[in-house]
């Protein structure tokens, strides 16, 4: 399979070693130095290109690589638009989208857990609350990840609509906590407190290797495939 990278930070780096390891090849690498080369021939050869780069360029990423005929696989986060203007997008240029998170296959089983969790706790009087741990380098907080985790808490349990960071969360709001310390790669904390006792689910991540695997098989996933897609479709949740 031929992979263009949009993107060349540490995860970038991550990901072409992995590709190369599984078979594939990198047809192009975008950096900031050429981003004008999103929809140029070399980039057209691409079967699928994987793109992490920062919230204010990704919709712009994603959208030159649908016209040059390319589907994407996205991680990065805070750019979200709604799912009908994607789907929409994705009709007029025939193309394809799988975005995530978080792309480790062991979150994505965490993402799980949670929702199902999530749903048993509506019933029982416990506290829910979100922790995140990142390297000091990460400039979001709280991550996409513990975002995900939010939504995911408040579709599933009728007690909760909404979220807040490091403050006094409401009765009907989810207390999330961000910290950044050291060179922590990602963990992530979810317990369900009472007066009598704590429920806890967590996954810390070793390395990033995790993510950029997970990255790359969803786009093996996703080659010749149209439409939009998301790691649940992968792991058949």
């Amino acid at each position: 399979m031929k992979i263009a990278l949009i993107g060349y930070g540490k995860m970038g780096h991550m990901i072409e070693e992995i590709a190369k390891k599984r078979g594939h090849e990198i047809v192009l690498i975008i950096d900031i130095n050429n981003k004008e080369e999103i929809g140029s021939e070399a980039f057209s050869m691409a079967d699928v290109a994987i793109e992490f780069t920062v919230p204010g360029e990704a919709w712009e990423n994603i959208n030159k690589s649908w016209q040059a005929g390319v589907p994407v696989v996205s991680g990065t986060t805070g750019w979200k638009k709604s799912a009908e203007e994607i789907n929409d997008a994705i009709n007029r240029y025939d193309s394809a989208l799988l975005w995530s998170s978080n792309f480790s296959l062991g979150v994505n089983i965490f993402f799980e857990i949670n929702r199902q969790l999530a749903k048993i706790m509506s019933n029982y009087p416990y506290e829910v609350s979100i922790t995140e741990i990142h390297h000091t380098q990460k400039k979001d907080a709280p991550s996409g990840t513990a975002i995900t985790i939010a939504e995911d808490i408040i579709s599933n349990n009728n007690k909760k609509e909404g979220w807040t960071l490091q403050g006094d969360a409401e009765s009907n709001e989810i207390s999330v906590t961000a910290i950044r310390e050291g060179n922590v790669p990602g963990t992530h904390i979810v317990d369900y407190k009472s007066a009598q006792d704590k429920i806890e689910i967590k996954h810390e991540a070793y390395s990033r290797e995790g993510f950029a695997l997970g990255a790359v098989i969803a786009a093996e996933f996703l080659a010749g495939k149209k439409g939009l897609f998301t790691m649940r479709d992968i792991l058949k949740f």
